[in-house]
């Protein structure tokens, strides 16, 4: 069974959270939700919504080799995700051994680009700032998602739940990604 460590901080964007984990634990993955807040595991997300984290990170890091880490974006989650060590180096090993990572929303901008995380194109949230720290490496504004070799990225919460089933194409196959969405009444394109 493929799996998944999905990463929490306090500001985390709770809507591309859970368009993460929702499509994938519907394929089957085995989605695990890491509070980056040393010893709790509640995070208060950027809208105020407080959930209950399966596990610490720290418990996370060893012992399990996960398909992939997905992390949500919202401000100041993603500055609090490139702040956090312990996440920073698991990323940085597993982009160096090709394996794949996905961020959406700031954290392509403020995490990936910030650790020399990105492979060639990637999105993010528009905003002027997140669009420059990704300089020469902004896909077009409109693409949803990009995915270039093991990075995956999308542009927001309009675009969080396709973003989702894109990593249950990545992780499950492309026939899983289509029931899934279609289960789901994803109303985008999931063509290639």
């Amino acid at each position: 069974m493929p799996s998944c460590l999905v990463p929490l901080a306090d500001g985390s964007e709770e809507l591309e959270a859970v368009s993460i984990w929702n499509p994938l634990r519907r394929a089957g993955v085995e989605v695990t939700v890491a509070s980056i807040k040393g010893d709790s595991l509640q995070v208060t997300c950027a809208r105020g919504t407080v959930i209950k984290c399966d596990k610490l990170l720290k418990d996370c890091l060893e012992g399990v080799a996960y398909d992939c880490v997905a992390l949500p974006g919202g401000m100041p989650g993603a500055s609090n995700f490139a702040a956090c060590e312990d996440l920073v180096t698991l990323l940085k090993s597993r982009h160096a051994a090709g394996q794949t990572n996905a961020a959406v929303c700031a954290s392509p901008a403020v995490v990936f680009a910030a650790h020399k995380l990105l492979n060639g194109k990637a999105t993010c949230y528009p905003a002027p700032k997140f669009v420059e720290m990704l300089g020469d490496k902004m896909q077009s504004k409109d693409a949803p998602v990009v995915i270039d070799g093991n990075v995956v990225t999308s542009v927001g919460p309009g675009t969080s739940l396709e973003f989702g089933l894109r990593l249950v194409g990545l992780l499950c196959g492309e026939e899983k990604m289509k029931e899934i969405g279609e289960a789901m009444k994803f109303q985008g394109s999931l063509d290639s």
